[in-house]
């Protein structure tokens, strides 16, 4: 196949001569003639790709990088791989697999520096060339790590950032995957929060529903950054989410230590994620799991949350603290509310809002109306700190209410408009007169079978 596509037929096959030729160069070079050897090869190399026989011309430019890597020099094997691939009408097939050769001996470099000039000249013949995206992309990658290792995060993640793995044809998807979530490590690891969420979309999660081991390490891999993104952004309900991903991940069932940390944790940030219609839903299936069971503390936190009764925070604190926030023997701290960062004690302040957000909800469900004073009596706070809770959860539209300030009144029930008002009036007016007519045939029905009966 030429530059163009187009396929074009081999019009000499050469095998048998480098068949004959390679063993007579290798020979030549082992007596120190290696600038002979290459020209013979060079001359070879030239018949074959004009022949556009690409497997001999593959072996005999293999031979040429071959030998000038026993000899260990270092310079002219980056130049010959520069100049091989840029030769009139090259056969790709051929610069394929010299490329593949060459990778090799990336590994078997003696010293740093000679391997990042070997890795830069392979990048920079691979560059734009789709035949050997695949091998640019493993050189980048090993680029990459000798970037982390010196240091140079930032620099190693604007390099892997430069690959776009998922148009890759060539490419195994596990291995599409592994690139991305590397590519979402090293944007975190230099705070790039806003490239890492765009970068982590171009995974679907559809892929991790395979049982093998090698995607489920990837799956906790990605989810695990997943949380560490989410956490920047304090986005509970997510976190939640990814906990019960991890959760359901066969490889975690298996530990029982490992499956009760994600659930701990999944429960943790659901009650700490703010009200809404699937939060609420999540939390009653979440009561339901079975192996919840065997977390007593967080099984009966839970269900306070589900139970449409008020909860005093004060009670729940001095319940729960000690065991969320230090653990027990039986039940270890899951580190949500570790004492010693400002992140556990400002989640620890985030459960104390989410449980007098759930006692105005239950209020708002049993009162039509209430004073301002007996509110902030029930939720056992200021009436100005009540008033701006109140407040937060009308502006979230999480439930209805209007407050009289001269008269200090709350109202929750909302007011109908008159003409809804007299349409509901007339409609249980239809059905009273419809059940008082259908009570009257029936003491008529009875009178005759009596009558009757006599």
């Amino acid at each position: 196949m030429d530059d163009g596509g187009r396929l074009v037929k081999m019009e000499v096959d050469y095998s048998n001569t480098v068949d004959k030729t390679l063993p007579e160069c290798q020979e030549i070079a082992k007596e120190g003639r290696v600038k002979e050897a290459l020209e013979k090869l060079l001359s070879l190399e030239k018949q074959t790709r004009l022949a556009v026989d690409s497997i001999s011309t593959g072996r005999v430019l293999k031979a040429i990088i071959q030998m000038l890597f026993d000899v260990a020099d270092w310079e002219s094997l980056n130049e010959h791989i520069l100049v091989l691939t840029k030769r009139r009408s090259q056969l790709k097939t051929a610069v394929a697999s010299m490329i593949e050769e060459c990778c090799k001996f990336v590994e078997q470099m003696p010293d740093k520096e000679t391997k990042l000039k070997l890795i830069d000249t392979l990048r920079t013949v691979s560059e734009g060339k789709i035949y050997v995206e695949v091998p640019r992309a493993r050189l980048t990658m090993e680029l990459v790590k000798m970037k982390e290792a010196e240091g140079l995060v930032a620099e190693a993640a604007d390099i892997l950032q430069e690959l776009q793995v998922e148009t890759y044809g060539s490419m195994e998807r596990e291995e599409k995957v592994f690139f991305i979530i590397e590519q979402i490590r090293l944007c975190l690891a230099k705070k790039d929060f806003i490239r890492a969420e765009i970068i982590s979309k171009k995974i679907s999660t559809k892929f991790f529903f395979a049982d093998t081991d090698n995607i489920q390490h990837l799956k906790l891999r990605y989810y695990n950054l997943m949380i560490e993104l989410c956490q920047y952004e304090k986005k509970y309900l997510a976190i939640c989410k990814h906990y019960q991903a991890i959760f359901d991940t066969p490889k975690v069932q298996e530990t029982e230590e490992e499956w009760k940390e994600a659930l701990k944790k999944s429960v943790l940030y659901l009650l700490l994620a703010p009200y809404d219609h699937e939060q609420s839903d999540l939390l009653h299936r979440v009561y339901q799991e079975k192996k919840l069971e065997q977390l007593p503390t967080y099984k009966n936190i839970v269900e306070q949350f589900r139970c449409q009764e008020l909860m005093n925070w004060d009670a729940v604190e001095e319940k729960y603290s000690s065991v969320l926030k230090e653990g027990t023997m039986e039940e270890p701290a899951s580190g949500v509310f570790t004492l010693e960062t400002e992140d556990g004690e400002e989640r620890w302040q985030d459960l104390r809002k989410r449980v007098i957000e759930h006692n105005i909800r239950v209020i708002a469900q049993y009162y039509t109306r209430i004073s301002m004073p007996r509110l902030s009596e029930l939720l056992s706070l200021d009436e100005q700190v009540a008033e701006t809770f109140l407040s937060e959860l009308v502006t979230k539209k999480t439930i209805y209410a209007r407050i009289d300030r001269p008269a200090g009144i709350i109202t929750f029930s909302q007011s109908k408009d008159p003409g809804k008002v007299l349409n509901d009036w007339s409609s249980n007016l239809n059905t009273l007169m419809m059940l008082v007519t259908k009570t009257n045939h029936l003491i008529n029905k009875e009178e005759m079978v009596h009558r009757l009966i006599k």
